[in-house]
């Protein structure tokens, strides 16, 4: 989370969750509490006591995009501000969908503000929502507007051409931008280690034909999983399932949530060509109809961390009980999260997989984020002031610092490597 302040005005950018965190605190079968204290004393939510003394100031929290490290914070810490909440449609059909689910009732209004559109949310700054691409729909930049110049906050993005739905980004209005001049870029860092440019989502598109359509999957069960938030990749998977002729079927919360969410504002429509089951008691009820027919089924599911108690988990250790056969593909669309626990669930869940003899699949993915070139490129673009890497490791944003360097920046100066609670003014 990110807090912007001009005079006596603060707008609150994203509001997400430490996802490891909240995942490993959260798997405990005999947890008790999940409340916004305890997920700050584990640090799985922001802190906010680093503004303590700006919560009256608050005039809106404006949260990126869909995912849940940039508003899975939202159900227990937005109620603490009296504000609205702005964003694009997908997210706010995702937040509101997550509400419901968990039984949460949000104060705060939430408008949905069509991409490359503005709105003024206090007397001296206007939010405009600029079209980015990244590995969820209708993600996008967020530039504060004020007296003194813009601040634009790029968490996250990637420069994709071809996108899979929705239009390539908005370069017009960024270049605009960087002529009128922009004051500070709050740059993504993530993959800022990467000295290359990420690839468009129909590579990963290709990637997945290539391995279910130009391999012998005759007599096999597939199971592919993806991130759940990726409708643009579960689109490709689906038609990949179509062009074999088989029965695609969506398994796990997450992906309905997802899915259902994107239908609910007309991005896609799946429903009316998939079957999807929620529920992990319902999938453990209902998987039985699809043994005898499951060589002509593609099933879409949620585990490609190794989450516990994700559905491929479950299936994988028996708890949904399933007639894996020697030979049957698992495709994990995704690529491990490089934090602890998700490599130890990982390792587990594949291990488990080959305990079945199936075919494991790894990797067949491309980023959703920036990599260097990509950020060499922003920063020509909207030529900022002021730089300040964000979202990533210290050692993320000290590479993201040193290509900055390199264009003519200077540290301490013009760029800054901040840590997390501390404030800094601009001039």
């Amino acid at each position: 989370m990110t807090a912007v302040r001009y005079g006596d005005e603060v707008v609150l950018l994203d509001m997400g969750l430490q996802l490891d965190k909240y995942i490993e605190y959260t798997e405990d079968d005999d947890l008790i509490e999940v409340s916004p204290k305890k997920l700050t004393e584990i640090g799985a939510i922001p802190d906010l006591k680093h503004i303590e003394d700006w919560r009256g100031m608050v005039h809106a929290i404006v949260p990126s995009h869909a995912h849940l490290d940039h508003i899975g914070a939202i159900p227990f810490l937005s109620n603490k501000f009296h504000a609205p909440i702005i964003c694009t449609a997908f997210t706010k059909a995702v937040i509101e969908a997550i509400v419901a689910d968990d039984g949460i009732t949000l104060k705060n209004p939430i408008k949905a503000l069509p991409a490359n559109s503005s709105l003024k949310v206090s007397p001296n700054i206007t939010i405009e929502l600029i079209h980015i691409t990244h590995s969820t729909p209708q993600s996008v930049m967020i530039a504060v507007h004020t007296p003194d110049g813009v601040i634009l906050y790029t968490n996250d993005f990637k420069f994709d051409n071809n996108p899979l739905l929705g239009k390539p980004p908005n370069y017009d209005r960024l270049r605009q931008l960087g002529e009128k001049g922009i004051l500070c870029l709050v740059l993504e860092a993530l993959y800022s280690h990467e000295p290359k440019k990420t690839p468009s989502e129909s590579i990963a598109r290709d990637m997945l034909r290539d391995v279910l359509l130009n391999t012998d999957t005759h007599g096999k069960a597939l199971f592919v999983t993806t991130f759940s938030s990726h409708i643009a990749r579960i689109k490709s998977i689906i038609e990949c399932g179509e062009k074999l002729n088989r029965k695609v079927v969506l398994l796990g919360r997450s992906l309905a949530k997802y899915v259902l969410a994107a239908e609910r504002v007309g991005i896609v429509r799946f429903t009316d060509r998939v079957d999807l089951i929620r529920y992990s008691s319902k999938v453990k009820a209902q998987i039985r109809k699809y043994e005898k027919i499951r060589h002509k089924c593609l099933f879409i599911v949620t585990g490609h961390q190794g989450e516990q108690k994700s559905i491929l988990s479950k299936l994988a250790r028996g708890v949904i009980p399933f007639p894996f056969s020697a030979g049957d593909y698992v495709v994990f669309s995704s690529t491990v999260i490089p934090v602890e626990i998700n490599i130890i669930n990982r390792n587990k869940l594949e291990e488990q997989l080959r305990g079945h003899r199936v075919r494991i699949f790894r990797d067949v993915h491309v980023s959703g984020h920036s990599a260097k070139e990509d950020q060499r490129d922003l920063i020509q673009m909207v030529k900022p002031k002021y730089i300040i890497p964000a979202h990533c490791e210290p050692k993320m944003a000290a590479n993201a610092a040193q290509l900055a360097i390199e264009m003519g920046y200077k540290l301490g100066e013009n760029v800054h490597v901040m840590s997390d609670g501390a404030r800094i003014s601009l001039q």
